[in-house]
């Protein structure tokens, strides 16, 4: 939403509202659901049993291919947040032994999980004093600049996070972020109301913009640009590789697959009136001077796509305005960009662990179905999804940037992965019988025709830029998209009318 706001907030409003419930919630509940019924396969492991053993493979590139960007994209969205503020530095970084102890308690020792979980977010919020006071800058270490030395220090703690038994630091990490995320929205919530009363919030972007400066056409792209708060593929894969392997029983699977995905909604929801309304209450402009409020904060950021696309820019416009609705409650203003700073990149870095722990996976099974068991540990298979991205990551330089590259794909690939589930999730209910596909089917052509849509127009981008890497993936991901599509609508009408019941007995 932080950059989708530059077609308006109306649009971006709406589309969050109607994708999270119609379409997000559909997609990562489905993908959970049909997940635990498959023993917690992945999603790529059972597209073969919904489909055909055909498309497995080519789900398994799109798969690859997703998480491979977003490992290395998000080592450098953690390393961003600790160049632009420095004081989130250390709580992120003692968050981990605080999880530890977390771990330790509640698996180890039996301790009360909601006692000892407030604690350890108390805890977690001391030290946001220590990082006020205590800001640690990362110097330039033998020619690599800050951020390069972050996104290093940050695979390697992927590596060793995504190697360790989820109940030692991801799953009480996990939980302490949830206290962190309903915190931060009572907080944001709470500013809002606040702001506003007092008159000092006001909504300074257009209602509808259908041509900002150098944009692509909201028509497809508004819908590849808000993934996360309205439906995002990499969802699925989480839903289906870790989470379906956690859930105590099928009852509570409701609540963490679809509950989930509506507070995803609530969250794009307070980072749409973030950058809506919060950053006119005062934003000073990247190149310096002095602070800028109203209609022309919003403009002094959001005056080009090119001006408010950059990486630091989409951090900067939602951790500005989201810390200048929190100050209204009385907040130093430099404790609320800590607040947000500590926010953005503990759930950065929360998606960075569980990613390769993913992609460990998914290399499993890839090199498992090619016969190459040798490759399939979890110390060698992680060690191909981190240094597969590593080398991504400095492909371009020492910045750590080399994601970048690959950045403009991302949008694409994500929307094309959540496209082609709730095309399985369609099959899956019309073996059921009756017309519960269409919960499913629905959504799963508006999102194939607005992905393809997108696909095919970034080619375009791409030729007319002579980017011949960007063009030679990009076709690569419109075969996949297409060869799935068709595969699924194949197996949809070869199938109707068949009767309900199973492809194959499930085990829940």
């Amino acid at each position: 939403p932080a950059i989708a706001i530059i077609w308006g907030w109306v649009p971006a409003l709406i589309w969050v509202f109607v994708g999270s419930i119609v379409m997000g919630a559909v997609h990562d509940f489905g993908a959970l659901i049909i997940s635990m019924r498959n023993q917690g396969k992945s999603v790529a492991e059972f597209t073969s049993k919904y489909i055909n053993s055909r498309t497995k493979f080519f789900f398994f590139v799109i798969v690859f291919l997703e998480l491979w960007i977003v490992i290395a994209i998000f080592g450098l969205v953690i390393a961003v947040v600790f160049t632009m503020y420095p004081q989130a530095v250390i709580p992120v970084w003692l968050e981990i032994p605080i999880a530890l102890y977390l771990g330790y308690l509640m698996y180890k020792k039996g301790k009360n999980v909601i006692t000892w979980s407030i604690i350890a977010v108390i805890v977690m919020y001391a030290t946001f004093i220590i990082g006020y006071y205590v800001p640690f800058k990362m110097p330039t270490i033998l020619g690599i600049p800050a951020t390069g030395v972050w996104t290093i220090i940050l695979l390697a703690y992927a590596f060793i996070a995504s190697t360790l038994p989820v109940t030692t630091l991801l799953q009480p990490r996990d939980f302490i972020n949830s206290h962190q995320l309903v915190i931060a929205l009572g907080l944001l919530f709470l500013g809002v109301i606040v702001s506003a009363f007092s008159g000092n919030l006001h909504i300074v972007a257009p209602a509808v913009q259908l041509a900002p400066a150098k944009a692509p056409p909201m028509w497809p792209f508004l819908f590849i640009t808000i993934a996360c708060g309205a439906i995002s593929g990499f969802h699925s894969l989480v839903s289906s590789g870790t989470s379906a392997k956690q859930v105590r029983k099928e009852d509570d699977s409701l609540f963490v697959g679809y509950g989930s995905m509506l507070m995803e909604g609530v969250l794009a929801t307070m980072v749409i009136i973030a950058v809506a309304a919060g950053i006119g209450m005062g934003y000073v402009p990247k190149g310096g001077g002095e602070s800028v409020a109203g209609v022309a904060a919003w403009t002094a950021h959001y005056s080009s796509w090119a001006a408010a696309a950059g990486l630091g820019s989409k951090i900067s416009a939602f951790v500005v305005g989201a810390a200048n609705m929190i100050g209204s409650l009385g907040i130093p203003h430099g404790v609320c960009l800590v607040i947000m700073g500590v926010f953005v990149a503990s759930f950065a870095a929360t998606t960075l662990d569980t990613a390769t722990r993913v992609q460990r996976y998914v290399v499993a099974e890839l090199f498992g179905g090619l016969k190459l068991n040798f490759l399939t540990g979890r110390y060698i298979a992680t060690f191909i999804a981190v240094g597969s991205a590593l080398v991504l990551a400095f492909v371009t330089g020492a910045g750590g940037k080399g994601a970048l590259t690959l950045w403009p794909l991302f949008g694409a690939v994500n929307q094309t992965l959540a496209a082609l589930v709730l095309i399985i999730i369609t099959l899956y209910l019309e073996k059921k019988g009756g017309l519960k596909w269409m919960v499913a089917g629905l959504p799963a052509i508006f999102m194939s025709v607005m992905t393809i849509w997108a696909v095919i127009m970034n080619q375009v981008k791409f030729l007319d830029k002579q980017n011949m890497l960007l063009t030679v993936i990009n076709v690569c991901i419109l075969v996949v998209a297409v060869w799935i599509a068709v595969e699924g609508i194949a197996k949809f009408f070869s199938s109707a009318g068949t009767g309900a019941g199973e492809p194959e007995p499930e085990t829940t």
